[in-house]
């Protein structure tokens, strides 16, 4: 290692920024972030730093003077010039100054690395100059992970040290501390509830003890395959969770996003063949979550979205157990991408529609006659098997046989397949190209087609 990793105490000591440029407005953004004095040297300087000298931010040198690196901790030079960068490098580090050199490494004394920032939380990410694209795309993935508000909660946490010492036993502070970060305040916090979050832990702590953990279940979308497309909040739901329930179509690489000591338990269901009840999955995650368990229940696309949820969140609720559903890309979305066809197009596709081929067994099919109107484009779930019965309700419904669908198999996964055809050959097509589930069809009734029907019909007559 050839860098020592080190955080510098900025209160009461200055930066000092040579330059006038972006470069140096760039460093400018760094320093502000902490509440160190900034001094800027340099002449003709950039409105951003302008900016900051004018609002009292920063004092300004416009030249080298012998008090311009008094009390430095740090200097960025940035000016452009390398004999000019040399030289104010070698006039900073007599006052002191450690010095960073905009672009050259060989005449820095510290590096700036990646910085995820929650203050007080910092993240600081180097690569000893190896492969600095690496370490901002290291920073990118821990931005993923670490929640907006994950700062100000540890702020309240250090803002009640003292009173946890004073009213929390000794040996009993770790358990305070580590239910206090993964508990019910931190959920209601992570959720916007900052006065809530505040209340249960003063709760906590004028009761001299944590209580016990209460269970949860989130409702997660995992998307509609690809790891990428999960929500951030859904990544971090999987690392807090202690049990995951998961289906068929989820991604093995979204489950690699979980805590390592998660449970996993697999309640995969397929199409007309249910492995396991869903009253039995209700038990199930009920039951983990009554011993006081964070659970996940994992759903490919969008739990709201043909994803059984109300049964759970009504089992949930019956045992009075707190839940939240944390929406996914849904297929259809992910398979518009895909296509690069928008879901509406002004002036031809005005009404988007999701329905599915599949009912409970003796419920009578949905009523696509509703969805068959210029101007509609429908998404059918599950409905590849249904193809034949779809194609003959929309057709005699007033849909035009020729309406173009598009069939997109296993959506954003590498098995991902796509198949255009139209609404009369659309169980061919699927027959033919050998198309199974899981699969959106989209049956798209654009408003031109509607008015160029009657100058057909009158043209064929």
């Amino acid at each position: 290692m050839k860098n020592f990793p080190m955080f510098l105490r900025m209160d009461g000591r200055r930066v000092v920024i040579c330059g006038s440029g972006e470069d140096a407005a760039r460093k400018a953004r760094l320093v502000l972030k902490t509440e160190a004095a900034i001094r800027i040297l340099g002449t003709d300087l950039d409105p951003e730093l302008a900016g900051l000298v004018a609002s009292g931010r920063a004092d300004h040198h416009p030249t080298l003077t012998p008090a311009t690196f008094d009390n430095a901790a740090l200097t960025f030079i940035a000016t452009g010039c390398p004999a000019l960068d040399a030289a104010l490098a070698d006039h900073a580090r007599r006052h002191g100054a450690v010095v960073n050199v905009v672009d050259r490494p060989d005449m820095c004394d510290a590096v700036t690395p990646s910085i995820v920032d929650r203050d007080p939380v910092v993240i600081a990410i180097g690569t000893e100059g190896a492969a600095p694209v690496l370490g901002r795309s290291i920073k990118t993935e821990i931005e993923t992970m670490l929640s907006p508000r994950l700062g100000s909660f540890v702020a309240l946490a250090g803002r009640l040290r003292d009173a946890v010492a004073q009213n929390i036993p000794h040996r009993q502070r770790r358990g305070f501390w580590e239910w206090a970060f993964n508990g019910e305040a931190f959920r209601a916090h992570l959720a916007g509830r900052e006065r809530a979050a505040a209340e249960i832990l003063k709760d906590a702590i004028a009761a001299g003890q944590a209580p016990a953990e209460k269970g949860h279940i989130a409702l997660v979308g995992a998307g509609p395959g690809a790891r990428d497309l999960l929500t951030l909040r859904a990544v971090q739901r999987l690392q807090q969770a202690d049990v995951i329930f998961y289906d068929r179509l989820v991604d093995p690489e979204v489950l690699e996003l979980a805590r390592r000591d998660a449970d996993r338990i697999y309640v995969g269901k397929d199409v007309g063949a249910h492995a396991i009840p869903q009253a039995t999955i209700d038990r199930m995650i009920v039951n983990e979550a009554l011993k006081g368990r964070r659970i996940v229940r994992l759903k490919s696309g969008d739990p709201s979205v043909f994803g059984r949820a109300t049964e759970e969140l009504e089992a949930a609720k019956a045992a009075g157990i707190e839940t939240e559903i944390v929406p996914g890309i849904t297929a259809a979305s992910a398979a518009a991408a895909s296509l690069q066809k928008p879901l509406t197009e002004r002036g031809e596709i005005d009404t988007f529609a999701i329905t599915t081929g599949q009912c409970r067994p003796g419920d009578a099919a949905p009523s696509r006659a509703r969805l068959a109107h210029p101007g509609t484009a429908v998404a059918l779930y599950m409905a590849v098997e249904k193809a034949e019965e779809v194609s003959r309700d929309m057709i005699a419904a007033g849909t035009p046989a020729d309406c173009p669908v598009d069939i997109v198999a296993s959506v954003s996964t590498r098995d991902e397949r796509h198949a255009a055809t139209t609404l009369g050959n659309l169980a061919q097509t699927i027959r033919e190209e050998g198309l199974a589930y899981p699969a959106i069809l989209f049956v798209r009734y654009p408003k031109s087609m509607a008015a160029s029907a009657p100058a057909q019909q009158a043209t064929a007559a």
